[in-house]
């Protein structure tokens, strides 16, 4: 797609249509204002060893139906797809995720893959339940976020990226599912993803729906805020001069605009109480856009 955004998304979420490929249609979108967008999709807790093995080897290696034995199969597979969105064109592929490699040979494979930004979605599998496929996505949003690559770990991934740079997970007695207010702190209150909030003057209203919990903050991190039930709840990563860099993780789900959760409910994906937990408005679109002039501002 010529000279297009490219953009790196762990989607962990393909077995719940409206919130995988529905939610990674809110985060592409705000991208694809600025122009086309070709997005690469990663299921590594669907892939196979053998085309993780062949990704480390040679570098984007896309999917055949043959390469996820674990799909979801009732949601249908596709190997590719193309989405009109803001009158420009979003690609949709899927590619394998290396497996078995060390972090330095995890950032040659994404100085390979040539990415404006790497976005981890949310999950039904935990952090705090570590499968085998998250090493390599731990790597991943590790070295994402300490490479400059605009990047952003949504719930599962703000658990994930933190855990990969060292903190503590721990998981709830029951599920954090609503939409409450996030309070910023002053570093919080300055920082650009936060700039388009509308509904309270210090902080956004967000959409929660977890049970695992980021507890302690990384030291490579700056916190940036928190809620009553989640004390780390966003946070920001900061390099090795002390300098800001563009990676983040959110507790809470930016993507989960209110007529997908509609749709979800309709479609049996969520419950009824979920449903109406998340009536109330939320600021997760102005957080998407901020992000996306983030990507625009620091396109390779």
């Amino acid at each position: 797609m010529g000279d297009a955004f490219r953009v790196l998304i762990l989607d962990l979420l393909v077995e719940r249509s409206e919130f995988g490929h529905g939610g990674n249609q809110e985060v592409v979108g705000p991208i694809a204002r600025h122009g086309d967008v070709e997005v690469l999709l990663v299921t590594p807790q669907m892939q196979s060893a053998d085309s993780g093995r062949r990704a480390a080897r040679e570098g984007i290696v896309f999917l055949t139906e043959n390469d996820v034995p674990h799909w979801d199969h009732d949601y249908g597979f596709w190997e590719k797809c193309e989405v009109v969105m803001n009158g420009n064109l979003a690609s949709f592929s899927r590619i394998a995720l290396p497996l078995e490699i060390n972090d330095e040979e995890m950032g040659e494979w994404l100085d390979n893959v040539d990415v404006d930004a790497v976005v981890c979605s949310g999950s039904r599998r935990n952090v705090t339940m570590w499968e085998g496929w998250m090493d390599s996505s731990a790597s991943l949003m590790r070295v994402a976020s300490n490479s400059g690559t605009p990047t952003l770990g949504i719930c599962f991934g703000h658990q994930l990226l933190c855990k990969s740079l060292g903190s503590e997970v721990t998981r709830a007695e029951t599920m954090s599912s609503g939409v409450w207010d996030l309070s910023l702190n002053e570093a919080g209150l300055d920082d650009e993803l936060f700039g388009l909030r509308k509904e309270r003057a210090d902080g956004p209203v967000v959409l929660y729906s977890h049970q695992d919990h980021v507890i302690t903050v990384p030291e490579c991190c700056e916190l940036l805020g928190s809620a009553e039930h989640n004390t780390v709840t966003a946070v920001r990563v900061i390099g090795e001069d002390g300098k800001k860099l563009p990676a983040w993780g959110l507790q809470f789900h930016p993507e989960a605009a209110k007529d997908r959760i509609e749709r979800s409910f309709g479609w049996g994906h969520i419950s009824e109480e979920e449903m109406l937990a998340f009536q109330r408005e939320h600021d997760g679109a102005g957080v998407l856009e901020a992000f996306g002039d983030v990507v625009l501002n620091h396109r390779r």
